[in-house]
């Protein structure tokens, strides 16, 4: 059995630059955020890319503030961009580097959400724009879209429920373009093809996603630092 530790949740978030008036949506996101000070989900990871080969695994998520991430895998391989951004929606907040431009409303799902367009402040930053949906009733941000610097776009997609109230997706689906990334070792293509050159050259104009449902969570009741 093969164990690979991931980051991911690249959820890029926004606080205005230190200058700013701060967003009362952002606000209220932060909030509902706060009450969260370290977490493990349990849950199961589905990578679908039609060129590899990976099956469901169990997963663990840890999580500790202000900014420690870690994801848990048991067993075969998941496809996870390597070299991405990985921040969270809670590292983000804390940092206060970020502008933000309203985007207007857009319905998704049958939900009308707020969306805000985010520019970093500070340039050694690796992302340069992220977009975010919020629902402005439940504080629960439902999409995010972001482009960085070089590790190409990707789009993140959160569901929510009996976690909700801690702002904790209960489903979240990782979508991006395969051209953009390095495969992680280990990766196995259908082909069988084992030449480094090759399986960059099968990764070009391919779609993968990388979807994490969770059935429960463990939230405040203390995570070692060593989890990570």
């Amino acid at each position: 059995m093969i164990k690979k530790l991931f980051t991911i949740f690249a959820l890029l978030f926004y606080s205005f630059s230190s200058f700013a008036q701060a967003d009362p949506l952002i606000e209220k996101v932060s909030k509902k955020l706060a009450l969260v000070n370290d977490y493990v989900g349990e849950g199961v990871m589905k990578t679908d890319v039609s060129f590899i080969k990976a099956s469901l695994g169990k997963v663990k998520v840890y999580f500790k503030k202000p900014n420690l991430l870690k994801v848990k895998k048991d067993g075969g391989i998941s496809l996870l961009p390597k070299g991405g951004v990985s921040l969270t929606i809670n590292t983000l907040l804390n940092t206060k580097q970020y502008s933000t431009i309203s985007a207007g409303t857009q319905v998704l799902n049958g939900k009308t959400l707020t969306v805000l367009k985010l520019i970093p402040t500070d340039e050694n930053l690796d992302w340069v724009i992220a977009t975010l949906w919020i629902d402005p009733v439940e504080a629960l941000v439902y999409k995010t879209a972001t482009t960085t610097k070089e590790n190409g776009s990707y789009e993140i997609t959160m569901q929510y429920g009996a976690y909700a109230n801690y702002g904790l997706a209960s489903k979240i689906i990782f979508s991006f373009n395969t051209k953009d990334y390095k495969l992680p070792n280990g990766i196995t293509l259908e082909f069988g093809d084992d030449d480094a050159a090759a399986k960059q050259k099968a990764l070009k104009n391919k779609k993968g996603t990388v979807e994490i449902t969770f059935n429960n969570y463990v939230i405040n009741k203390g995570v070692s630092n060593s989890m990570f």
